[in-house]
């Protein structure tokens, strides 16, 4: 594939920009208000009564505050993983309404639900505490599915955004094919393509995204998933990972992640695409850590202490 196409226009005003800022979605409350503000830029009288009910009750179960379940423990599928993708779906969803596609109050509303939902299923019912939840790498996506038919019913919710929000959970999911996924319609389906790239560029443009593959790793050995023999084994995979990654976003989900520069655009006045910045900066760091070898895997790898705490996991496991 061709790699100028998927590089961001570069502007000299992006470089006064606080960028780390732009992927800083450790506090809820902030994430919301930012979330919140982006919206109105597409439809300044959206009702956000239904998606910030939801909103909390993720965040409750999160918490270990929902009923029947304890808290998500998963280090890699944590909140934050969760609300970054929130964040980048909201800017997507502006951007690919800015570029002419214009969404409605219903469309808003059900890719939003759909991002919320899409990992819940690491969460452990009363009676699972055993591990961290990882065990369910495999199933998660179903069982969050099921878990958002429990709880959307539970709310009284229509049945067709029941319907609508498992095809878009349905295809967060890495390892099925987007393009078997069964939809109602071309355009549910076009909005599905914006939760699944919001998945995918939102994590790995998180600037711990690298350190936070080591406790993917942990995940992974937990689930009996993949053939990965260590950490560095992970890292030195990421890099044709990445490769399908982009054939995916290019491919089945129509390069619709172009669409976050009109987001910038609109907001900061610059023609970049930050995430697909944040993502080559990190893969590009990704091969002098690989290139170093194992032995200074964890010397490399700093923020936020994630190498320190994941190397005392892989001792005690």
């Amino acid at each position: 594939m061709d790699r100028g196409v998927f590089s961001p226009i570069m502007n000299e005003r992006a470089t006064t920009v606080d960028v780390s800022e732009l992927f800083d979605n450790t506090d809820p409350e902030v994430v919301w208000l930012k979330a919140c503000a982006t919206i109105r830029r597409i439809s300044p009288d959206y009702d956000f009564t239904l998606v910030q009910k939801i909103y909390r009750d993720v965040l409750r179960l999160f918490y270990g505050e929902f009923p029947g379940y304890g808290p998500i423990k998963t280090l890699y599928h944590d909140l934050s993983h969760t609300l970054e993708v929130f964040t980048c779906g909201v800017r997507l969803m502006h951007g690919v309404h800015l570029s002419g596609d214009h969404l409605t109050d219903d469309e808003i509303t059900l890719m939003m639900l759909a991002i919320l939902m899409h990992d819940v299923g690491y969460a452990q019912r009363e009676g699972e505490e055993t591990g961290t939840g990882a065990q369910f790498t495999r199933t998660h996506v179903q069982r969050g599915v099921e878990f958002m038919k429990r709880h959307f019913t539970e709310r009284m919710l229509p049945s067709g955004i029941l319907v609508d929000v498992t095809g878009m959970i349905l295809g967060t999911e890495h390892f099925r094919p987007f393009d078997q996924i069964d939809f109602a319609d071309d355009r549910t389906r076009m909005l599905a393509r914006i939760v699944a790239t919001a998945d995918i560029t939102g994590q790995m443009a998180d600037r711990k995204y690298l350190e936070k593959l080591l406790f993917l790793y942990q995940e992974f050995k937990e689930a009996g998933f993949g053939s990965y023999q260590s950490m560095y084994d992970l890292l030195c995979q990421t890099n044709h990972f990445y490769e399908m990654t982009r054939e995916k976003l290019d491919g089945v989900l129509g390069g619709i992640y172009r669409k976050l520069a009109f987001h910038f655009r609109d907001t900061m006045g610059v023609d970049n695409n930050f995430y697909i910045e944040s993502i080559e900066k990190n893969m590009a760091h990704l091969a002098k850590v690989v290139k170093h070898g194992e032995s200074e895997l964890f010397t490399m790898l700093k923020r936020n202490g994630i190498a320190k705490s994941s190397s005392k996991i892989a001792r005690l496991v």
